[in-house]
């Protein structure tokens, strides 16, 4: 049975979310990200983006760049919102959905080719979408969830394009290497020094050559640049929770000790969560008294990895839920509501350095052990 893969991407979601919010910044250059001259962009217009700005650009750079610029700060509660919206109209229609990141989403819809078109289907559905929230979507049909990404990334703005079976080799053939998913932009200049720079190159190269030069990655670019990715559709639902718990030696009342705790476990929850390119939407802590009562306290936030963000809402769940009249045997803390996040650090809020900072010590924990990095705690 032929597999019928979807993916849609909701178009510049976080200037989309502002312009619901703002009529005002209709077709006019939008940058989000913060605001001093240090941030990032963490998302820009189309407008904007005729001026050569791009998304992770520093700040100062764009609004050089284009000087009449807006800028929001960006409100990730508010995005969240939205992103929570589409997904539940997704998971009450589709059969299988896979939320990929805060704004895109992958349907498996194989097998209903046998009712009506799967491409027909989908474009009903996103229509609806559009109805119902006044967001911008674009959207790819294919085999492959690879294929599909990529036809709705030639499919923007607001358009969509199906790829049919058989042809996939042929509607990649001429485009940059750098439109694979996966290839960033060191393995592309790595590739163009190969002369490689389109997909066309890459079909006609040796498997064997790849593999020499990235190892297991050249092995997926070489498959991915055939049309070939037999990777399933993940079902929302089925997303799981990375937690930490602790037994003291000694039930404890020491609110360092406690503190240290929690934050050593937020410290190795996001580092997890970075190498492994997710972002979680909630956080939870458990605490089990002397007496083996156990309590549990959730919040939901903003999708993140950052420790800080993770950080905040463990002590402030702490200090909601803890009886300081009570010894504690045990805390734990939980993350879940997890979506892949190409980018995880918050852009709306942090500078430059402290982006610089986040990479460099994940870059350290990488290659040798996280146990030799540990965040230093004040009290």
């Amino acid at each position: 049975m032929d597999r019928n893969i979807v993916h849609m991407d909701m178009d510049t979601f976080f200037v989309a979310v502002e312009r619901l919010r703002d009529s005002s910044l209709e077709g006019k250059p939008v940058l989000i990200g913060g605001g001093s001259d240090r941030a990032v962009v963490a998302s820009c217009s189309y407008e904007a983006r005729q001026f050569g700005v791009h998304s992770a650009m520093p700040m100062v750079l764009a609004k050089r760049l284009c000087p009449e610029a807006i800028v929001r700060k960006g409100d990730m509660d508010e995005y969240s919102k939205y992103s929570k919206i589409v997904t539940d109209i997704l998971v009450s229609k589709a059969p299988v959905v896979e939320k990929a990141s805060i704004d895109e989403h992958y349907l498996d819809l194989t097998g209903m080719d046998r009712f009506f078109g799967c491409k027909k289907w989908a474009h009903e559905v996103r229509l609806y979408i559009m109805r119902e929230t006044g967001l911008p979507i674009s959207m790819g049909v294919s085999e492959n969830k690879t294929v599909s990404k990529i036809a709705t990334g030639q499919a923007k703005p607001m358009g969509e394009l199906e790829v049919c079976h058989g042809v996939e080799r042929n509607f990649l053939a001429p485009l940059p290497a750098n439109k694979i998913p996966g290839i960033g932009p060191e393995t592309y200049k790595i590739l163009c020094k190969m002369g490689a720079s389109h997909i066309f190159h890459l079909q006609k190269l040796q498997v064997e050559l790849l593999e020499s030069a990235f190892g297991k990655v050249g092995l997926m670019i070489f498959n991915k640049a055939n049309g070939v990715d037999t990777t399933p559709v993940i079902p929302y639902e089925e997303q799981k929770s990375i937690s930490r718990s602790s037994t003291f030696e000694k039930d404890t009342t020491d609110m360092n000790l406690l503190r240290k705790t929690f934050i050593s476990f937020v410290d190795e929850l996001a580092f997890e969560l970075r190498s492994e390119g997710r972002m979680a939407g909630c956080v939870t802590i458990t605490i089990r008294y002397a007496n083996w009562e156990t309590h549990t306290k959730q919040k939901k936030i903003p999708y993140s990895s950052t420790d800080d963000v993770f950080t905040e809402a463990v002590l402030e769940l702490f200090a909601k839920l803890y009886d300081k009249r009570m010894l504690i045997r045990l805390v734990g803390v939980k993350l879940s509501d997890f979506v892949t996040g190409s980018y995880q650090i918050d852009l709306f809020s942090d500078k430059q350095e402290k982006i610089n900072l986040y990479q460099a010590v994940d870059s350290i924990k990488k290659r040798f052990g996280s146990q030799y990095v540990k965040k230093g705690i004040c009290f």
